[in-house]
């Protein structure tokens, strides 16, 4: 995790937001069964990861939207959080910009960390806010940097957006790709609408308008968690990161016969039989029972039984 750095004093006084009332429709049917930003992610759910980033960034209070499987958004959840969360149901997904807006009330005046819930990067976040100010930007965005003409996002030599979504509003010198994490301050929470886009309805007339918007280098390995192989990768490299060649979480167990390999076991799952699990993600309390002669590689195991495999 990241530590704040002495004197960021606007990463320390920074509120966020986590949205995570989308559909995930692309990764069903995980998400029949669980909201994207709770898929598991080795020893806890995707938003506990982020939850944690923040923390470590100096944000002091956060909110959350919910409206897909809302009640698996459960206390004990967010209780385990290291950030106070405030929790605002959608009835239906109010959009990017809507969420934000409807989280006013919770996250009060100033600037905002918008974080998208399927997205998983080791950014600074008290970086990131120390960034905005010193700019004075009316927002910021995270952009992982690639070359000019490449990428969702150009930007400009003063480290400005000057391309987004393919229209072009001055000189490109580098491009880059938007993470979606951004800082959002009160000029633009200000035209926020109801219901919309933050990139549609609120960047792009913004810039339209002659207005900048900053950008911040964000790290060039991060996950957009929005497929079954996204998941998969980003399991992967959970384990990379700490060495590990598998995770057996509290409580699971795994058969004398059964050989596990860059797979994540969660909390109480047994995995019985005998054979190989490979490249795999078996969700806490889940079961599997292995054939020796059909191994089970590059697959997602929920609590349900459900199945899901990555092409290969």
């Amino acid at each position: 995790m990241n530590v704040p750095r002495e004197g960021a004093i606007l990463g320390r006084m920074a509120s966020a937001m986590i949205l995570a009332a989308g559909l995930g429709t692309r990764l069903r049917p995980l998400t029949d069964e669980l909201p994207k930003p709770l898929l598991w992610l080795g020893d806890r759910p995707l938003v506990a990861h982020i939850a944690g980033q923040l923390a470590a960034g100096g944000v002091l209070r956060a909110a959350l939207n919910k409206s897909h499987l809302a009640e698996r958004f459960t206390r004990e959840l967010l209780a385990a959080f290291p950030v106070p969360v405030e929790v605002l149901h959608e009835p239906e997904p109010f959009g990017t910009a809507g969420g934000l807006a409807n989280a006013a009330g919770a996250l009060g005046d100033g600037d905002v960390v918008l974080w998208n819930g399927d997205i998983l990067i080791d950014l600074d976040v008290a970086a990131l806010c120390a960034a905005h100010g010193e700019r004075r930007a009316a927002a910021t965005l995270a952009v992982a940097p690639r070359p000019a003409g490449e990428g969702t996002v150009g930007v400009g030599a003063r480290g400005e957006v000057i391309r987004l979504r393919g229209e072009r509003f001055g000189e490109e010198v580098a491009g880059g790709d938007f993470v979606g994490v951004h800082v959002v301050g009160d000029a633009l929470r200000r035209r926020l609408p109801p219901r919309g886009c933050m990139v549609g309805d609120v960047y792009l007339p913004w810039l339209r308008e002659g207005r900048p918007l900053a950008t911040f280098a964000a790290p060039s390995a991060w996950h957009d968690i929005g497929t079954l192989a996204a998941y998969l990768a980003a399991s992967a490299r959970w384990l990379a990161q700490r060495g590990l060649p598998r995770y057996v979480g509290p409580g699971a167990s795994v058969g004398e016969g059964v050989d596990v390999t860059g797979s994540v076991v969660g909390a109480g799952a047994r995995i019985e039989g005998a054979g190989a699990l490979r490249g795999c993600v078996v969700w806490p309390g889940a079961r599997v029972v292995l054939d020796a002669g059909a191994p089970i590689e590059r697959a997602v195991v929920t609590a349900k039984g459900t199945v899901a495999r990555a092409a290969v």
